[in-house]
C-alpha cells in the first residue's frame, strides 16, 4: 500500500477566497475554506515558520523560516496546485520574519541581518535591501504603491519608517556638473530611502496601520504600552498603558474602529476602541495567543493559539469565540484571494 500525504488525499479545489494558517509543530501550510472553515489541505513548508503571505494574484504563498535569525529560507507553495515549490534562499540576508507584498514584489525583514529586504517573483531576484541598524528587525509593512515601510525593531523598541526620498541634486566641488541630456543642464535629482527610527514601548513587535494610513499602533511585549505614532509628523502621539503583557499582534478591524492585540502571556485577545484609546472588551481565546487576522468585512477575527493548537474564531459583532480551528503550534496567518 502507498502512503499518500494529507495534500495528495485532499479532492477538495482552493477557493478563490483561502485562509492560510501555519503550524509550527508540523511544519506545514494548511489552506482552509473560510465559509466553512474546513482544511482543505496541508503542504509542507520548511523548519521554524513563522509568517506568510500570498502573492497580489492569490496563486502562490510565501513563508518565512525563521529559526530565530539563523535559517535563510522562504518557503513557496503553490495555492491551487496544493504542493510545495521550490524554496528561495535568502543568503546573505538571515532570520527571515514578517513578510508582505507590495508593489508586485515580496517585502521580508531579515532579524538575523537587520535588514529589510525586496524580492521580485519576475526576476528571481533580491532587487532592493537596506539595513536598519536595529535589533531583532521583526515584523513589516509597506504602502501599496511601495514607498514607504514600517517595521518594528523588537530589542531596540523602536519602529523605523524608511521612505524613498526624491532628493535634490548633489553638488560637484570640481568644475561644472555632466550634462543631463541637455548641454549645459542641470544634474538630475536622485533617489534615496531614508530611515527615521521612533521609540516606542519595550518590546514592541505586532503592529498595524490605520486604514485611513494615518496612525501606526505598536503594543510593547515587555511593559505592556501600546504607542500610537503619527505618520504625517512620524512623532508619537499616545502612549497608551494598557497593561497587554506579553503582547504578540495587533491589527485593525477594517473600519478603523477596533485595535485587536493578542497576548502570548495571558492567552487573551485585548479589544480597544481606536478613537477612545479605551479596553472595551477582554477575550479568553487560548494559550500562546499570537497571530491576528480579521475578515475582510470586519465580521470575524482569527487568533494562532499556538499552545492549544487550534486557530480560535472570535465573532467581532458579540466578541465572543464562535469555533475553532485545528492546528497544531498555530501562528502566522494570511488570506489569499484570487480574481
Amino acid at each position: 500500500m502507498i502512503a499518500l500525504t494529507a495534500t495528495q488525499c485532499t479532492a477538495q479545489p482552493t477557493p478563490k477566497r483561502a485562509l492560510l494558517a501555519l503550524s509550527k509543530v508540523d511544519h506545514t501550510l494548511a489552506i482552509i475554506d473560510p465559509a466553512s472553515l474546513k482544511i482543505l489541505a496541508r503542504v509542507p513548508v520548511g523548519p521554524d515558520p513563522h509568517e506568510v503571505i500570498a502573492s497580489a494574484d492569490g496563486k502562490t504563498a510565501y513563508v518565512t523560516i525563521y529559526g530565530g535569525g539563523s535559517l535563510h529560507e522562504l518557503s513557496v507553495v503553490d495555492l491551487a496546485g496544493q504542493k510545495a515549490l521550490p524554496s528561495i534562499d535568502t543568503k546573505p540576508f538571515m532570520g527571515p520574519h514578517g513578510v508582505t507584498f507590495a508593489d508586485g514584489k515580496l517585502w521580508f525583514t531579515a532579524e538575523g541581518t537587520k535588514t529589510v529586504v525586496r524580492y521580485d517573483p519576475a526576476t528571481g531576484k533580491f532587487d532592493w535591501c537596506m539595513g536598519t541598524g536595529q535589533d531583532r528587525t521583526h515584523m513589516i509593512y509597506v504602502t501599496g504603491n511601495g514607498k514607504k515601510v514600517y517595521t518594528t525593531n523588537v530589542s531596540s523598541a523602536t519602529v523605523s519608517i524608511l521612505t524613498d526620498s526624491l532628493m535634490k541634486p548633489r553638488g560637484f566641488q570640481n568644475g561644472p556638473p555632466p550634462p543631463n541630456g541637455s548641454a549645459g543642464g542641470p544634474p538630475p535629482a536622485r533617489e534615496e530611502w531614508v530611515q527615521t527610527v521612533i521609540p516606542v514601548g519595550k518590546g514592541s513587535e505586532g503592529f498595524d496601520v490605520s486604514p485611513d494610513g494615518k496612525e501606526l499602533w505598536t503594543a510593547g511585549a515587555g511593559d505592556g504600552i501600546v504607542t500610537v505614532i503619527d505618520l504625517a509628523t512620524e512623532k508619537v502621539t499616545t502612549s497608551i498603558d494598557a497593561k497587554v503583557q506579553g503582547a504578540n499582534r495587533l491589527a485593525f478591524t477594517p473600519d478603523g474602529k477596533l485595535v485587536l492585540i493578542s497576548s502570548l502571556r495571558a492567552g487573551d485577545l485585548f479589544i480597544f476602541d481606536a478613537a477612545t484609546r479605551k479596553q472595551i472588551k477582554q477575550v479568553s481565546t487560548g494559550h500562546g495567543a499570537a497571530g491576528i487576522l480579521v475578515d475582510d468585512d470586519g465580521s470575524r477575527a482569527f487568533i494562532g493559539c499556538t499552545g492549544d493548537n487550534y486557530v480560535a474564531v472570535v465573532d467581532l459583532k458579540t466578541l465572543t469565540i464562535s469555533g475553532h480551528i485545528a492546528i497544531k503550534g498555530a501562528d502566522g496567518l494570511a488570506w489569499a484571494t484570487r480574481p
